[in-house]
């Protein structure tokens, strides 16, 4: 069996409009965020979707209190659905971001993370998602990284093709996940870092700061 899952990104934020990288800081949404929140709610409060799993930076839950106050949908956040740690550059121009992306695969961004580490905790929220969820439909929100790890683990695309790949919005995405999944072991996928400590990447990623302070469009 498997677990439906199916992928939005938060809503329109006034850092996009701006054209701010956001990163981990919380960002909010804009007026025109506010509305599209909303049409996700319209979109997916009939969809059969049983529970709602978004990252905890403040635009993502404010796009999913928005679509599904009132529904009844249980919201579980989970930090390691966040965007990308652009470290010392969180809030950077997204021109700035552009330049670097494909040079930070395995390379963190300055006090940040690298697009491998992201994968590595989308990978242990999958794991978990496939061991307690099977024959449900879920909704993840996340962020333009959170996405790239989906398509990365469960369609097999490559990590630098989809980082530097013109973003294109679409009314959510949808995987499924098979019941019991587990990430690919050595030689599973070129280039994976596996000899990396997945537990200390994360742990060195969120003992920086849980907040540094306080991206249609490419939504970062």
């Amino acid at each position: 069996m498997a677990v439906a899952t199916v992928f939005e990104t938060h809503s329109l934020t006034t850092d996009n409009e701006a054209g701010l990288a956001t990163g981990w800081l919380d960002g909010r949404l804009s007026e025109r965020g506010r509305v599209l929140a909303a049409e996700l709610g319209r979109r997916r409060r009939n969809d059969g979707i049983s529970t709602v799993f978004t990252s905890d930076l403040g635009r993502a839950v404010q796009t999913v209190a928005v679509a599904f106050d009132g529904s009844g949908i249980s919201v579980h956040l989970d930090a390691r659905l966040r965007e990308c740690d652009y470290g010392a550059w969180n809030g950077m121009p997204v021109s700035h971001l552009e330049r670097e992306r494909a040079q930070r695969i395995s390379r963190p961004f300055p006090d940040g993370e690298s697009y491998l580490q992201v994968v590595d905790r989308v990978a242990e929220f999958l794991e978990e998602l496939a061991r307690d969820r099977d024959r449900a439909r879920v909704l993840v929100v996340g962020h333009s990284a959170t996405r790239w790890a989906l398509d990365h683990l469960l369609a097999g695309a490559a990590l630098h093709d989809l980082v530097v790949a013109p973003f294109a919005w679409q009314e959510g995405w949808s995987y499924a996940l098979p019941a019991g999944w587990r990430r690919p072991g050595p030689g599973g996928r070129p280039g994976y870092p596996w000899e990396l400590d997945r537990r200390s990447l994360w742990r060195n990623a969120t003992t920086r700061g849980h907040r540094r302070g306080h991206a249609p469009g490419r939504w970062w």
